[in-house]
């Protein structure tokens, strides 16, 4: 699993900016979450061969019992319980305040491990200025500037030793012949009671409330000779060791469960249509290239025009899920489950799926032959052959001249006839172009 560093400390300490850099982005991947000013923002990042997840919050203060402050503090709560490692970043140039005080003490409390940061500390002397950062007990005082840059390399590698991660990512060899289901979705959607159902058993903890469950956990499964592992992406909670104090909903158990899949079932709420979130997860899955299955909970419940609602916004707001098959379920009333099944396994078999080099070269020469690409300047892109790049997604790569110039319009068209001709329903298509080099430019005539 990816290492994950959680960004605290008060406002305008500079820990968006620290986001943006350690995550070479300046947008949040997932799960942006109303309030513009608390929000906990997700990104990848990556150092080496080492990726990471990085969690920005709003500004932090431990203690507030109310409005919008105290909204903040859960985000911010929820996010250090999420991380591996706090990233505690204060001002440098504006000294130390009771505000950070007041997080410290709530860190040191919490015993997660803590990096202390002083940002803005270009041009300074660190043993002079960054002295009183000594008093909130928090051990070494790192000096950085995000804006320009510098410290933050040391500060990621000092994250990853404090947390001994080895050197080289683990590689791990999964057994092909199990396929890793994992049930993705917003809180209180159904995914445990849908998980229970499959089982015959309670073997996850399900309440009428959202948010019951905080780690991704795993249950072996086998459905007519087939093995699964399927993984609640909310996962597990004890009934007696609730959490008040922070929203129970784990992105970051979501993006690693969807990472580690094979196949997502993306599970929507028929009472409440598609929301931001759902298309947030369903966009990570497809940049992950996931197989996917989307599947409309408690449908049971609706009425026929909820229901044309429901299905209108799946086509508007998730267009780009267009290659997944989709099914209306109750999970609570066991209604539906049957196809879903077939289609998971159809899922995985289209993104496992090999293709010869003859044939798809075959196709791709069909395809040129019905519907030549448009022409680019004083060229036209010649399409001369194709070889499978990959699986799971399937990446298929065009060779010839000028690709440069084909059209996502085109590429489309050639994705469909790829489809078409392999049954790759379930799973994302990905088309490479590369053209071939001149091997006598740049030489002079003799």
């Amino acid at each position: 699993m990816k290492p994950v560093l959680a960004l605290v400390g008060r406002p305008n300490v500079g820990k968006s900016t620290l986001f943006n850099r350690l995550t070479k982005s300046r947008d949040a991947i997932v799960a942006d979450f109303a309030g513009l000013t608390r929000d906990r923002h997700y990104g990848n990042g990556k150092q080496g061969r080492q990726e990471f997840i990085v969690i920005d919050t709003g500004g932090f203060e431990p203690d507030a019992s109310a409005g919008i402050y105290k909204e903040m503090a859960k985000q911010t709560q929820q996010a250090v319980a999420e991380a591996d490692m706090v990233i505690f970043v204060v001002d440098a140039r504006g000294g130390l305040s009771a505000q950070d005080h007041d997080i410290a003490k709530y860190l040191r409390k919490i015993g997660k491990p803590t990096l202390l940061v002083a940002n803005k500390a270009e041009g300074m002397l660190e043993g002079i200025q960054l002295t009183e950062f000594y008093e909130l007990g928090l051990g070494e005082v790192i000096a950085i500037s995000a804006a320009h840059g510098q410290g933050t390399r040391g500060l990621v590698e000092l994250a990853f030793e404090s947390l001994n991660l080895p050197d080289e990512p683990e590689e791990t060899e999964d057994d092909p012949s199990v396929i890793k289901l994992a049930v993705a979705g917003r809180p209180n959607v159904g995914k445990s009671t849908l998980i229970n159902t499959w089982l015959g058993e309670e073997r996850l903890v399900a309440f009428d409330m959202p948010g019951t469950t905080r780690d991704a956990i795993s249950v072996p499964f086998e459905k007519q000779g087939q093995k699964f592992e399927l993984i609640d992406t909310a996962g597990l909670r004890r009934k007696g060791k609730v959490f008040e104090a922070i929203e129970k909903f784990s992105v970051v158990k979501t993006l690693q469960a969807i990472e580690s899949a094979n196949v997502v079932l993306l599970l929507l709420d028929a009472e409440q249509g598609v929301t931001d979130q759902d298309a947030h997860i369903a966009g990570y899955a497809l940049e992950s290239g996931r197989a996917m299955v989307l599947a409309v909970n408690k449908w049971d419940a609706v009425d026929e025009y909820q229901r044309q609602l429901v299905q209108r916004s799946i086509e508007t707001r998730l267009p780009f899920l267009s290659f997944a098959n989709m099914h209306f379920i109750s999970a609570k009333k066991r209604q539906g489950l049957g196809p879903v099944w077939a289609s998971i396994v159809q899922a995985h078999k289209a993104a496992m799926c090999k293709m010869s080099t003859p044939i798809l070269t075959r196709l791709l020469l069909e395809a040129v032959q019905f519907q030549s690409p448009q022409r680019g300047g004083m060229f036209r892109p010649k399409l001369r052959y194709a070889h499978q790049g990959g699986m799971n997604p399937p990446v298929i790569v065009v060779h010839g001249n000028s690709l440069e110039h084909v059209t996502d319009t085109y590429k489309r068209f050639l994705e469909g006839r790829f489809r078409k001709a392999f049954n790759l329903s379930g799973t994302p298509l990905r088309i490479e172009m590369k053209t071939s080099t001149n091997p006598f430019a740049g030489k002079e005539a003799s």
